[in-house]
């Protein structure tokens, strides 16, 4: 049975010499991985289709043993190149991949969550990294799984619970207008740090790479 999704690619990693498994990120099937056979060939068809963070329409064959599935064909559609010309940049779409990866199942349909992943990078795309970035993506992603904090309930700084209402509530544009001080960039970090840890276990590694 040949199935279709659009997707974002989160990881790739070598299967064989010539192949590759690709690990993505729907909206209507949630996140699932891909066998691409040959993908390593130089005259793959796959070349040159399958990186970090490419946006592509493609099909695939369902294997009815393993959650592993066979790749048939990739439509590229957006490839983030801005992503590879700035390394913070890529620091902080990474941890945001990681922090998706790590609090969603597979194959579990999460239209949301893929729009907000979609939303960061095109927020990186067009934006140079901006320190607030990463804790209104964690606020967001908190809301989605129903983990918000409490802010009425949080023992907290009138001007902390105000970023960080805004930080949830806020579209990017609204987001990449803020202008925090170095000691609220703190106190926000130590708070959705910890808040993070307590209702997740931990966080994945290079928070602080990407909070830079």
């Amino acid at each position: 049975m040949i199935e279709t999704s659009t997707g974002l690619i989160l990881r790739t990693r070598p299967l064989t010499d010539t192949s590759l498994i690709i690990h993505w990120l729907t909206g209507d099937l949630g996140r699932l991985a891909t066998v691409a056979k040959g993908a390593r060939r130089p005259k793959s068809p796959f070349a040159g289709k399958l990186d970090l963070f490419y946006l592509a329409r493609f099909s695939f064959q369902r294997s009815r043993r393993s959650e592993l599935h066979q790749l048939r064909e990739v439509d590229l559609q957006e490839t983030h190149a801005a992503l590879r010309r700035d390394v913070q940049a890529l620091q902080q779409a990474s941890y945001c991949a990681a922090l998706v990866e790590q609090t969603t199942e597979t194959e579990t349909p999460v239209p949301a969550i893929y729009t907000l992943m979609t939303g960061v990078l095109e927020q990186l795309r067009r934006h140079e990294p901006q320190a607030q970035t990463v804790p209104a993506f964690e606020m967001k992603l908190l809301a989605e799984l129903g983990l918000q904090p409490d802010l009425d309930k949080e023992k907290l700084k009138p001007d902390l619970k105000q970023i960080l209402r805004l930080l949830h509530e806020g579209d990017w544009a609204k987001v990449s207008r803020l202008k925090l001080l170095p000691a609220q960039m703190v106190a926000l970090n130590r708070f959705l740090g910890g808040f993070m840890v307590y209702h997740l276990g931990k966080v994945p590694a290079g928070r602080d790479r990407a909070m830079g």
